[in-house]
C-alpha cells in the first residue's frame, strides 16, 4: 500500500449495508440532536469501481484527476492510493495534493491561464508539467520556470453540441508559430493537449482531436522536440445510465490511438476524467428550515418564485431558510444540472404535487437552484436528498465566500477496500477474501456489476 489512505479515513461498510442505510442513520442522529445541517455521504467504493472500469476500457491511458472537480480529502487520498496523477489549476490545488505526499512528477499544472506567482510556486515545488496555448502564456513560463515541460494545448474539434464555454486551445494554423517561438525561448515542449469538456459530446469528436494532435506532434518533431506525451483531457460520461456512452467513447479513443499513436511508438497517453470518477459517488442531504406559499394571483405565469402561479414554493436548499419564497442558508453549495432529487419516504400518491422552486443564499451565484419542480407538499424539517453530487460541488479550500463546506462522511465496503489492497499488490489474506474481490465493489444505492480484480490491473502494467 502507498500509505495515502487507511481505514481511519473512512467508515467501513459491511456487506448488505448501503450508503442509503448510512444516510438514514445519520439523519436519525441529526434529528435526535436537533441538528439540521446539510452534509454529504461519499461512497468511495464507487470511485474504486470507476477507476477499475477506466483502466479496463482504456488500458493505454493514465488518469490524472482534476482536483477542481472535487478536492475533498477522501477522494484525493483514495485516488493517490490507486496511483492516479492529479491535474491542478492553481497553487492551492498543488499544495492540497502535495500535503498528503503526492510527488511532483504526478502533478500536471493543467490551467491554460496561470498567474506568475503560481508558476513560480510550481517551480519551487518541483512541478514541471504544464500547458500553454498562446505566446503570452509561453513567455510567462519561460521567464518564471525554465525547467518546465510544456504541452501545447490545441483547440478541440468538438461537435456543435459540445460545451459552449470551451474557448481555450491553439488552432493548427498557429501551432507551427507557437512551437517555433517556444524553441526561440528555450522552452521544452514534450507533447500536445486537448480538452473536449463533459457536456453533450459526440464520441467521434475524440477521434478528430486525436488526429489533429498527431499533426501537431509532427510539427514539433520536425523542429527537434522530443514529443512523447499526449493529453486527451476529460469528457467521459459520469453516471451509471451513461455507461454505454462511456464504453462507446472508449472504443473510439482506442481506435484513434491505435491509428495515430500505435502502441510502441513511444508516446505516453494521459487523460483528465473528473465527473466520471466522482459524480455518482456523492449524495447530498439538505433540510427545509423555512418555506413560504406564493399566492396564485401573484403576477407572473411561469411558476417561478418571483412570479409563480403555484400556491406553493417550498424551498430546499443547502440547509437554508425561506424568506419571501427564497431559500437562504449557512452552506454554500452548487446544485449541478442533472442531479436527481428524491425523498427518504415515498410521498403519498393521494397528495397532490405543487410547482416549487429551490433557492440558495441570496446574493450568491447559486441563489437560484431550480424552478418549476413538481414536489409534494413539504414541511419545515423535511429532508431532500440529491444524488450524483460529486462533481464541482466541493471547493478545494475550506470555505467558499465565507461559507463553510458541508461535512463529508466517507464510506467504503469491505470488498472495495480489499480490492484496493489487491490492486496495490497485497494478496488477500484468506480464501474468503479471494472470493470476495469478485463481489460488487460499490456500497451505493444499487449494487452494480461485479468487477473481478486480477493481476492484469497491477500498477506496473497500467499506470
Amino acid at each position: 500500500m502507498n500509505g495515502y489512505l487507511n481505514e481511519s479515513n473512512f467508515m467501513m461498510v459491511e456487506e448488505g449495508f448501503t450508503t442509503r442505510d448510512l444516510l438514514e442513520n445519520l439523519l436519525v442522529e441529526l434529528c435526535q440532536a436537533s441538528d439540521q445541517q446539510a452534509f454529504f455521504v461519499a461512497d468511495l467504493g464507487d470511485v474504486v469501481k470507476k477507476h477499475l472500469r477506466f483502466l479496463k476500457a482504456l488500458p493505454r491511458v493514465k488518469p490524472y484527476f482534476p482536483v477542481k472537480c472535487n478536492g475533498s480529502e477522501g477522494v484525493i487520498r483514495l485516488l493517490a492510493e490507486l496511483g492516479t496523477g492529479f491535474a491542478c489549476t492553481n497553487k492551492a490545488e498543488i499544495a492540497r495534493v502535495q500535503s498528503i505526499g503526492v510527488p511532483a512528477e504526478k502533478i500536471f499544472y493543467s490551467s491554460p491561464c496561470k498567474q506568475v506567482a503560481h508558476i513560480k510556486y510550481a517551480a519551487s515545488h518541483g512541478v514541471q508539467l504544464m500547458t500553454f496555448d498562446n505566446e503570452v502564456e509561453l513567455s510567462k513560463v519561460a521567464r518564471s520556470h525554465p525547467r518546465a515541460r510544456m504541452l501545447l494545448g490545441i483547440a478541440a474539434d468538438s461537435s456543435p453540441s459540445a460545451h459552449p464555454s470551451i474557448t481555450f486551445g491553439a488552432t493548427l494554423k498557429s501551432c507551427q508559430h507557437l512551437l517555433e517561438t517556444a524553441k526561440e525561448q528555450a522552452v521544452e515542449v514534450v507533447g500536445i493537449s486537448f480538452h473536449l469538456g463533459s457536456c453533450g459530446l459526440e464520441p467521434q469528436a475524440f477521434a478528430q482531436s486525436v488526429a489533429a494532435a498527431q499533426m501537431a506532434f509532427e510539427m514539433g518533431t520536425e523542429l527537434g522536440y522530443r514529443m512523447h506525451l499526449l493529453d486527451i483531457g476529460g469528457g467521459m460520461p459520469a453516471t451509471e445510465d451513461t455507461r454505454a456512452q462511456f464504453e462507446e467513447i472508449a472504443a473510439v479513443i482506442n481506435s484513434a490511438l491505435d491509428l495515430y499513436f500505435p502502441d510502441g511508438c513511444g508516446v505516453e497517453i494521459i487523460a483528465r476524467p473528473g465527473r466520471y470518477y466522482v459524480n455518482s459517488a456523492f449524495t447530498f442531504a439538505a433540510s427545509i428550515t423555512a418555506m413560504e406559499e406564493v399566492p396564485a394571483e401573484q403576477p407572473g405565469s411561469d411558476g417561478r418564485w418571483d412570479g409563480g402561479t403555484s400556491p406553493w414554493a417550498p424551498g430546499a436548499g443547502p440547509s437554508g431558510r425561506v424568506e419571501g419564497s427564497q431559500v437562504t442558508g449557512h452552506w454554500c453549495i452548487l446544485i449541478p444540472c442533472g442531479c436527481s432529487i428524491f425523498f427518504l419516504q415515498k410521498p403519498c400518491p393521494d397528495h397532490p404535487s405543487h410547482s416549487s422552486s429551490l433557492r440558495g443564499p441570496p446574493g450568491h451565484a447559486e441563489d437560484r437552484i431550480a424552478d418549476g419542480l413538481e414536489l409534494p407538499e413539504l414541511q419545515v424539517g423535511d429532508w431532500l436528498i440529491f444524488k450524483d453530487m460529486g462533481a464541482y460541488t466541493i471547493a478545494t479550500s475550506s470555505s467558499l465566500g465565507g461559507c463553510p463546506q458541508p461535512q463529508v462522511t466517507y464510506a467504503m465496503s469491505r470488498v472495495a477496500w480489499k480490492a484496493v489492497q489487491l490492486f496495490q499488490g497485497k494478496p488477500p489474506q484468506t480464501e474468503d477474501d479471494r472470493e470476495s474481490v469478485c463481489a460488487p465493489l460499490s456500497c451505493g444505492w444499487e449494487m452494480a456489476e461485479t468487477l473481478c480484480v486480477t493481476p492484469v490491473f497491477a500498477p506496473a502494467s497500467i499506470i
